[in-house]
């Protein structure tokens, strides 16, 4: 019973301890973060949220109608409206263009029945050309190709401001309606080509016009006496075509330009008729880009969208 009673005392006063253990500890409080009233949004501010985050986000536009909407919502061609009287044409500026020493040449493949004319190029007929003596690199149609569709698919030709002329390496002269549609393929591009060189012209479909046609050399005597007329050249001066335009040309002053429908070679193949040659790039350029740059300019000169 002692020992009962002894081991009872020592629990006792183990407790006792620790309960004064806890009396004597600091209490403790959790505090809460000060909150800003500022970063706490009000009611009126989370409404103006929510309306902004349904409102659609407000794009810059530009008032701006197309006025060929109805032709062009349909997907079919606009035929461009060339000026025809000769007050339409004092009262217009026009670009004339001329393709010079362009590589547009038959030649009869095959034999007997199976013969046919074909457009000479550098791809299909390298083996005839080494026969003849010439430079393979010097039969490129494929050039007057890609500078026609750049003119003529140009919104500069669509407002009938524009005249194209090629004149060949074996001195061919072509005119080209502003009218005709240029197939996009250089296949039956070179089936057009033989055609006309062949029947001297083509006609449209309803058979009243002449969409290409050989015409009379020179090509000088189709051209405006007052026009300013100039060529690309790489050796020239470089300017910027733009700015270079816009100080040369007087109010409804045509200007003509000739641009050399070929890989490589001097560029004296308008001296007779120009007046001026100037760089428009400093490094050199293909035909095609050119034909852009020039219409390019001219369409932000003449205010053509």
């Amino acid at each position: 019973m002692g020992i009962k009673n002894k081991h009872k005392g020592e629990v006792k006063a183990r407790h006792s301890k620790k309960a004064k253990a806890e009396e004597a500890k600091p209490e403790y409080q959790r505090v809460e973060p000060a909150q800003d009233s500022s970063s706490e949004p009000n009611d009126s501010e989370n409404d103006r949220e929510d309306q902004s985050d349904n409102e659609e986000p407000t794009v810059e536009f530009h008032g701006f109608r197309n006025q060929n909407h109805q032709q062009t919502s349909s997907m079919l061609p606009i035929a461009p409206k060339v000026p025809k009287s000769a007050e339409e044409l004092s009262n217009t500026s026009r670009l004339i263009v001329i393709l010079e020493s362009a590589s547009l040449e038959t030649y009869k493949v095959g034999k007997d029945k199976q013969a046919k004319y074909q457009l000479l190029n550098c791809d299909d007929h390298q083996g005839i050309l080494k026969k003849m003596g010439r430079d393979i690199a010097e039969s490129r149609p494929d050039i007057t190709h890609q500078c026609l569709l750049t003119l003529l698919d140009s919104p500069l030709n669509k407002t009938g401001r524009l005249q194209v002329y090629i004149h060949t390496a074996k001195d061919v002269l072509i005119e080209i309606s502003p009218q005709v549609r240029i197939p996009r393929t250089f296949k039956r591009f070179s089936g057009l080509m033989v055609q006309l060189l062949h029947k001297m012209s083509i006609r449209s479909v309803n058979g009243s016009d002449r969409l290409l046609k050989v015409i009379k050399n020179p090509v000088s005597q189709y051209l405006p006496p007052d026009a300013l007329k100039l060529t690309f050249s790489y050796d020239a001066p470089t300017v910027h075509l733009q700015s270079w335009l816009r100080k040369k040309l007087d109010q409804n002053q045509n200007i003509v330009v000739a641009i050399g429908a070929l890989a490589h070679g001097k560029d004296d193949f308008a001296d007779s008729y120009v007046d001026e040659k100037i760089g428009i790039s400093e490094y050199p350029l293909s035909a095609s880009v050119a034909c852009g740059k020039l219409t390019c300019a001219l369409e932000d000169i003449w205010g053509i969208l």
